[in-house]
C-alpha cells in the first residue's frame, strides 16, 4: 500500500545564508535538518519555490538540472554549492496532466534548473541527494485562488507518496530585517493570524479558504509581504491538503479536518517570526 506524503510549507532563509551556518538561521537549520525523521521518506518531491514565476505553471523535466545561483553579493563558497539530485521526467508529465485535467495551463521546462529555493532546503533535509525532484513555478499575476486551484489539481500526488514542498516565507520584507531590536508588531499580527488560520480547528474549509485568498486583509500582511511571492507556496500546500483526493465524497467534515495544519515551526529567523506548516 502507498504512503501518503504530507504538504509542507518551510520557510527557506536568506539565499544561502542556512548552508554558511549564519547565526541567524540556526533555529531554521535545526528545523530542517529534523524534519524528515517526522515522515516517511518520500519517493519524489515536488516543490514550490518563490523564486521561480512563469505566464502559465512550469515543471522542470530534465533528468539532471543544473543549479541556479540565483542570489548575488554572498562568500564565493556560496556559488560553489552542489546538489546532484536527479530529475523525474515521467513525475513531471504527470503533473503536467494533472494540471491540465483540471484547467491548469501547464507546460514542461526541459533546460531550467533549481534555484536556492529549492536546493537550499532539500541540502539541509536530504543532504544524500537522492530522492528524485522536480519543480513547479508559481504564475504570474500571483493569484491565491489561482495557486490554491494548483495545490488541489496535484494532492492525489500525495497517495503515490510525493512530498509537496512549498519553500518560501511567511515574512518577507527585506527592508525590515534585522532592523531594530523593538518587537516587529505587524511581523508578530500577521504571523497570528496565518496560524490561526491555517491550524484552527473550530474554523472550517471555507472560511480557511476565504481568510487565505484575502491575506492582504489580515493584520500586517503588506508589511509582511510588499510582494507575495514567498506566501503563496503556502496556498499551493493548503490546496493539496484537502484537494482531490482528501476528503473528496466524504462530506464536509472530511474537508475541514484536512484542511487543517499542524505547526511545526514557530521560530525566529534574521530577527523576524516565521512558520512553517504540515498537511
Amino acid at each position: 500500500m502507498n504512503q501518503n506524503a504530507p504538504a509542507i510549507f518551510i520557510p527557506h532563509g536568506g539565499g544561502p545564508l542556512p548552508l554558511l551556518d549564519e547565526p541567524g538561521h540556526r533555529e531554521l537549520i535545526g528545523f530542517l535538518k529534523a524534519l524528515p525523521q517526522s515522515f516517511p521518506a518520500p519517493d519524489a518531491i515536488v516543490i514550490i519555490s518563490a523564486h521561480w514565476e512563469e505566464d502559465v505553471a512550469t515543471i522542470t523535466s530534465a533528468e539532471a538540472p543544473e543549479l541556479i545561483y540565483d542570489y548575488s553579493g554572498f562568500p564565493p563558497e556560496s556559488y560553489r554549492i552542489l546538489y546532484p539530485v536527479p530529475g523525474h521526467p515521467a513525475l513531471a508529465a504527470h503533473l503536467k496532466t494533472l494540471l491540465e485535467q483540471a484547467g491548469i495551463d501547464a507546460r514542461l521546462d526541459a533546460k531550467r534548473g533549481f534555484d536556492h529555493g529549492m536546493f537550499v532546503p532539500l541540502t539541509l533535509m536530504y543532504p544524500e541527494a537522492q530522492i528524485p525532484c522536480v519543480q513547479l513555478s508559481l504564475v504570474k499575476g500571483l493569484s491565491p485562488s489561482q495557486h490554491i486551484a494548483i495545490g488541489k489539481a496535484i494532492a492525489e500526488l500525495r497517495h503515490d507518496n510525493v512530498l509537496i514542498l512549498g519553500s518560501g516565507f511567511s515574512f518577507h520584507n527585506l527592508r525590515a530585517f534585522g532592523r531594530g531590536s523593538e518587537p516587529d508588531r505587524d511581523n508578530l499580527a500577521f504571523e497570528a493570524w496565518l496560524i490561526d488560520t491555517c491550524t484552527n480547528a473550530a474554523t472550517d474549509a471555507g472560511h480557511k479558504t476565504r481568510a487565505l485568498t484575502n491575506w492582504q486583509q489580515a493584520p500586517g500582511a503588506h508589511h509582511c509581504h510588499p510582494r507575495e511571492e514567498h506566501l503563496l507556496p503556502l496556498h499551493v500546500c493548503f490546496g493539496a491538503g484537502f484537494g482531490v483526493g482528501f476528503g473528496a465524497g466524504l462530506g464536509a467534515d472530511a474537508d475541514n479536518e484536512s484542511s487543517t495544519a499542524q505547526l511545526i515551526f514557530d521560530g525566529t529567523v534574521l530577527g523576524k517570526k516565521t512558520a512553517a506548516l504540515r498537511w
